[in-house]
C-alpha cells in the first residue's frame, strides 16, 4: 500500500488529493502507468488528470460483470455471465469485442439496461488483453481483485468498532486493517512477465500518441 486518504465520499477531488500526496512523496507521474480501476468515473478522472497521456486504464472485468447482472432477472444471469467470461477469456481483443457486441445486441430489446451497461466503457475492460502478456498476468491485471481482498480485510478489522468518534479514528482503524492485510500479500510471480508489461505499456502509449504527434 502506498497511500491512504480520508474523504467523505469517492469524488474526483478526494481521489486527486490522494494522488497529489503520492506525487509529493516521490511517485512519478511522467512515466507510463497502467491503472486498474473499478467503474468509478471520479477515480478515472483523477487518474487522467494526474498522469495525462502517460496512463492507460484497465476497467475491472469483475465489476463490469456484476454491473451487467444487476440489470437482469436471476434466470438469465448464469448464461449471460458465461458469455461475458468466455469473451474475456478469448485472449483476442477483436474477437472479444465481437462476442460482447453480439451479446449486447441480443439484450437490447428486452434488457436495455444490461446492454447499455455492457457497452459502457467496454474497450477499457479489454486494455490488458491487447498487450500480449502471459495468460496468468493478463488475468491478474484484468480485475481489481487484489485491492478488493485488501479492502475486505480492512473492513473485517474495523467491524470490531461499535462507535466512530471522528475521522482520525477512521483513518487509524483503516490503517490497522491495511497493515493486517499486508501480512497476506503475495508477490506477482515471474519478474519476466512484469518486464513484458512495462514494454507493452510503453509501446501502446507510443502508438496512441503517434497520430497526435503527426497532426501537431
Amino acid at each position: 500500500m502506498l497511500g491512504l486518504h480520508e474523504g467523505a465520499t469517492e469524488n474526483a477531488a478526494s481521489c486527486r488529493a490522494l494522488i497529489a500526496e503520492l506525487q509529493a512523496r516521490g511517485l512519478h507521474t511522467d512515466k507510463p502507468v497502467l491503472a486498474v480501476l473499478d467503474g468509478s468515473k471520479a477515480l478515472a478522472k483523477a487518474v487522467r488528470s494526474a498522469f495525462g497521456s502517460q496512463v492507460l486504464i484497465q476497467r475491472c472485468q469483475a465489476h463490469k460483470l456484476r454491473n451487467v447482472e444487476e440489470h437482469l432477472p436471476e434466470v438469465m444471469r448464469p448464461s449471460v455471465r458465461n458469455a461475458i467470461r468466455e469473451a474475456y477469456r478469448s485472449r483476442n481483443v477483436e474477437r472479444a469485442k465481437r462476442m460482447l457486441g453480439n451479446l449486447a445486441r441480443r439484450l437490447q430489446d428486452e434488457h436495455p439496461g444490461a446492454a447499455n451497461s455492457l457497452e459502457e466503457g467496454l474497450d477499457e475492460t479489454l486494455t490488458v488483453m491487447d498487450f500480449g502478456l502471459p495468460e496468468w498476468l493478463e488475468r491478474f491485471l484484468s480485475t481489481t481483485n487484489a485491492i478488493e481482498n485488501l479492502i475486505g480485510t480492512a473492513r473485517e478489522v474495523s467491524a470490531r468498532v461499535k462507535r466512530w468518534r471522528n475521522a482520525r479514528m477512521v483513518i487509524r482503524w483503516t490503517a490497522t486493517g491495511l497493515i493486517e492485510a499486508e501480512r497476506q500479500f503475495r508477490k506477482v510471480r515471474d519478474h519476466r512477465g512484469m518486464k513484458m508489461l512495462s514494454a507493452a505499456l510503453s509501446k501502446k502509449l507510443e502508438q496512441a500518441l503517434a497520430p497526435a504527434a503527426q497532426l501537431a
